[in-house]
């Protein structure tokens, strides 16, 4: 493994690490004003939420690496103490990438991108109406971590009033994530968009209390064709099935692998592994470990 220490390299390839690795990052697409009403947009994916009572937002316009100088953004949540951080989707992620060419002070980003300024309901910021998701914030503080190119400015925000676009929410009136679309940020050009394939469904241990990867049997544990995931799967149910039931289900399900490889103990135990691997990706957990139990009832 590559071990390097912050000043033994130089801040842009520090930096650069840095976006590689911490990632999918989320894009505050924060709208801003000067002290004469100019409207500024501009994207920062240092950004995420820390907590909902009261909400609060958070999001870094760094210095710039190259000459440590400010952007617009910062500049006018110091002096205004109002943001609009308007949440980036797929539809919308090309004339995001627009908004953050550093165009010089006075030029409007809504007009050069393209989108739609409507007006807010408690801040003097524009919202975007393409944005899915609209956060009208105050600012609370401005935290800076350095005075050095790259040295990040942690505007925190609470949020004051919350707009969302009826065309993402599901029949419960809540954010459906495949409707909403989202985009998020990787390193150098790359982004990542949370729709289709990419998104999968991971069980939170919050009802139930796992068994853990520590109780899975050893000849489970060192599997070579279980992945760590899977172990995971395993070690997050509370009971294994009961001998009556593992027997049921090879006589059932397995008497044809049984007959066919009872000769050979390795290559059995090898074929349960991939067929309890193959019922974990579909999620089938009862069963692959009806499947693993099998080989030594």
């Amino acid at each position: 493994m590559k071990s390097i220490k912050p000043g033994d390299i130089p801040v842009p390839a520090f930096h650069g690490y840095l976006l590689g690795a911490v990632g999918p990052r989320p894009i505050a697409f924060a709208s801003t004003i000067d002290e004469n009403g100019n409207r500024n947009l501009s994207p920062f994916s240092f950004f995420n939420v820390f907590g909902a009572n009261p909400p609060i937002a958070i999001f870094s316009p760094a210095r710039r690496v190259r000459n440590n100088t400010t952007k617009h953004t910062l500049e006018n949540a110091k002096l205004t103490k109002e943001v609009v951080i308007n949440i980036v989707n797929y539809n919308m992620v090309e004339q995001m990438s627009l908004a953050s060419t550093e165009y010089p002070e006075g030029v409007d980003e809504f007009v050069k991108s393209g989108f739609t300024p409507i007006e807010s309901e408690l801040v003097k910021p524009f919202r975007v109406k393409e944005s899915p998701v609209q956060l009208e914030c105050i600012v609370k503080e401005i935290v800076e971590t350095g005075t050095e190119g790259g040295a990040g400015n942690l505007v925190i925000c609470e949020v004051v009033m919350l707009h969302v676009s009826e065309e993402v929410l599901d029949e419960n009136g809540k954010i459906d994530t495949q409707k909403i679309d989202l985009v998020g940020r990787l390193g150098g050009d790359w982004y990542v968009r949370a729709h289709g394939d990419a998104l999968f469904e991971v069980e939170k241990p919050i009802r139930n209390l796992g068994i853990g990867v520590d109780q899975i049997p050893e000849d489970i544990r060192l599997s070579n064709i279980l992945t760590g995931n899977d172990l995971g799967k395993l070690g997050n149910v509370e009971t294994l099935p009961d001998e009556t039931e593992v027997n049921e289900y090879k006589l059932l399900e397995l008497s044809d692998l049984f007959k066919e490889l009872e000769d050979e103990p390795a290559m059995l135990e090898q074929k349960l592994h991939e067929l309890a691997h193959e019922k974990l990706l579909k999620g089938e957990v009862e069963d692959a470990w009806k499947t693993l139990l099998t080989f030594n009832n």
